[in-house]
């Protein structure tokens, strides 16, 4: 089923290479969100392969909403899609965005892949089998220290109602080496998978958005969890993941 996905990731960055930096049509989830057809495209088609390959299985991609297939006396399988991360940065012809996809069995997510067409990118986990870039070995970084760590976050679009936002932002500028603002959560935990990135949080994600993110995290040998420290589940906001060493500077802040 890895092979399924990254075959599927790949396939589906296809199609946004195609669209990308041409005049495409853009629609609004709310007042800020943005819906390209080119999201719309990429969904259709991974939903597509999905049925095609695995019909009893269920889907939950960002712009359909779940689809639930209950097969009885058989184990569930959920396969978790985001068509396009940063949305945005794509309709702006910024190059920072991803598909990514996740499959999750009885629960726990077993396979993950983000794949970044513009720099031909390619990560992917399975559970218990390591994380890799490009079907090459990948770890987190060693970074010892908040104080020499680059971290990343995201803006939730929210986020002028969320009271602590600021006050988190501004002191992990002034406690850390730097920060960054991307605008893909995917790809932000994929850096951390691999080192790029010492740290991550941010507040008001989806399971589409993380759930590959969290697998290759573990699996490269760092750690995800809460504000608090409790066990994360990608369907509930917020989310810290770290290469483990910062971990807990980094929850000092958030608490």
């Amino acid at each position: 089923m890895l092979n399924f996905a990254i075959e599927t990731a790949r396939e589906a960055g296809q199609i946004l290479l195609e669209k990308f930096g041409r005049k495409i049509n853009i629609s609004f989830k709310g007042n800020i969100n943005l819906v390209t057809e080119a999201d719309l495209a990429s969904e259709k088609y991974i939903i597509e392969k999905i049925r095609s390959y695995y019909p009893k299985h269920s889907i939950l991609a960002e712009e359909s909403g779940e689809s639930i297939v209950v097969i009885e006396g058989e184990r569930t399988w959920k396969w978790i899609v985001d068509p396009l991360d940063g949305t945005t940065n794509y309709a702006h012809g910024y190059p920072c965005f991803c598909i990514t996809l996740a499959l999750e069995h009885n629960g726990e997510i077993v396979v993950g892949v983000t794949f970044d067409p513009t720099r031909d990118e390619l990560f992917a986990a399975e559970k218990g089998q390591g994380a890799t870039l490009n079907g090459r070995p990948i770890r987190i970084s060693d970074t010892e220290k908040l104080s020499e760590a680059l971290l990343v976050t995201g803006f939730p679009y929210d986020f002028a109602q969320r009271k602590n936002f600021a006050r988190h932002f501004t002191e992990f500028i002034l406690k850390s080496r730097g920060l960054r603002r991307d605008g893909s959560a995917a790809i932000d935990m994929a850096y951390v998978a691999c080192g790029r990135f010492d740290g991550f949080w941010e507040e008001g994600l989806h399971p589409w958005d993380v759930a590959a993110g969290v697998l290759l995290i573990e699996e490269a040998g760092g750690r995800v969890s809460y504000y608090d420290d409790s066990k994360f589940s990608i369907y509930k906001p917020p989310i810290c993941a770290s290469n483990g060493l910062i971990h807990v500077e980094m929850l000092n802040i958030l608490k």
